[in-house]
């Protein structure tokens, strides 16, 4: 591959390791980049700062009015995890969670990328038989800031009986299904050419309007990519059934939670799993973008060395892949994530028989060997 050359733009990347095995598994990273812009001339302008709760430990909120202002400026932002049991008392909106939502809100991050990536290494760690999951690569594409967890109205009410009632409002707008809808074509241009969408048209007006506006947006300008629907509960029977069956999945914030989650449970490990969060083109083209491991914080392993940090490389590999237009790159960490497991390297989540289990640094260590390997 021919490097790029060393006077390249350098990409603004804030990193936000958190709380928890965040700082451990962004170290990794880190190591990752430093071999990116060593052998391959890819710059990178680094800038770190607190968020969750090491930001409330140090600054009294979870992300602060500048650490934002540094993610606004920021070409893409590289996060960890937040949160732990020490924080379970504070008020709501100073709980570690509330410096990721607010990042999503302020950078109008609206499309959740949940890839279900299964390494041939790991075939026997899925929940289902082998032939099932080996060769899958499934894309969910999650609308992220509408529908039932914002729709007004909202909220619990005392009837005048004195029975109480719940409210949660499910709602959406043209211009929400669309713009999600077209980052799935989008992608599938780049994959299999295959968007299913999924709703519930068969009970719900949201479901029906989504379904319209996803075949209209379809016939307008992506009639080259084949476009299926289906209903959320059959999907979700399907992704246990014949989850090859998928290329692009696009659905609603409720549905895509729950069916991203069904997906990555096929991958074997939560520590295997990135993701990605897109906001709208800027004028220049570029969408804000946040990059993070599915996996949480896990403050029970925290500091042990015990840690998968491949979510998070993977993460990093998105970022390559979707900020920076650098699939070749991306392409190239993945190879080496691969060939570390095949060669039978597990950190602790992943461990199988006949296997050796290694630390956190270790696993990152070995990646960036092979990544000098292909390279030589």
């Amino acid at each position: 591959m021919m490097a790029r050359s060393e006077t390249d733009t350098p990409r603004r990347i804030l990193l936000l390791p958190g709380d928890g095995i965040g700082p451990e598994v962004m170290r990794e990273v880190r190591r990752v980049m430093d071999w990116f812009a060593r052998r391959q001339g890819i710059a990178f302008e680094l800038q770190e700062a607190l968020v969750g709760g090491a930001s409330y430990d140090r600054h009294g909120t979870p992300l602060t009015d500048a650490t934002l202002e540094q993610a606004l400026q920021a070409d893409a932002v590289l996060f960890g995890a937040v949160g732990g049991p020490k924080y379970d008392d504070l008020a709501f909106d100073q709980k570690p969670e509330r410096g990721l939502l607010r990042l999503r809100k302020e950078l109008g991050l609206f499309a959740n990328l949940r890839p279900a990536k299964v390494f041939d290494a790991l075939i026997d760690s899925s929940s289902l038989k082998p032939d099932l999951v080996r060769g899958l690569d499934i894309m969910i594409v999650r609308e992220l800031t509408g529908g039932i967890y914002f729709g007004e109205p909202r909220g619990i009410e005392t009837l005048p009986g004195g029975e109480r009632r719940g409210i949660n409002t499910q709602v959406y707008t043209t211009t929400e299904i669309r713009r999600v809808a077209a980052v799935a074509f989008e992608l599938a241009r780049k994959r299999q050419h295959r968007v299913c969408s999924v709703e519930k048209a068969n009970v719900m007006e949201s479901g029906v309007l989504w379904r319209e506006e996803v075949k209209a947006l379809h016939e307008a300008e992506y009639s080259d990519v084949e476009l299926s629907h289906m209903y959320a509960d059959n999907c979700a029977m399907q992704l246990v059934r014949e989850p090859k069956q998928f290329d692009v999945i696009v659905t609603d914030n409720l549905f895509g939670d729950l069916l991203s989650d069904c997906a990555a449970m096929l991958t074997g490990s939560l520590g295997m799993l990135p993701s990605a969060s897109l906001g709208a083109p800027g004028s220049d083209g570029k969408r804000k973008a946040l990059y993070e491991p599915v996996h949480g914080s896990a403050p029970d392993i925290a500091g042990k060395g015990l840690a998968n940090p491949i979510a998070m490389l993977q993460s990093f590999g998105m970022m390559l892949r979707y900020s920076f237009d650098r699939d070749d790159a991306a392409d190239q960490l993945d190879g080496a994530i691969g060939r570390v497991l095949a060669g039978g390297l597990r950190t602790a989540d992943i461990m199988q028989d006949g296997m050796a289990k290694v630390s956190t640094s270790v696993m990152g260590e070995s990646i960036v060997r092979e990544l000098d390997k292909a390279a030589a």
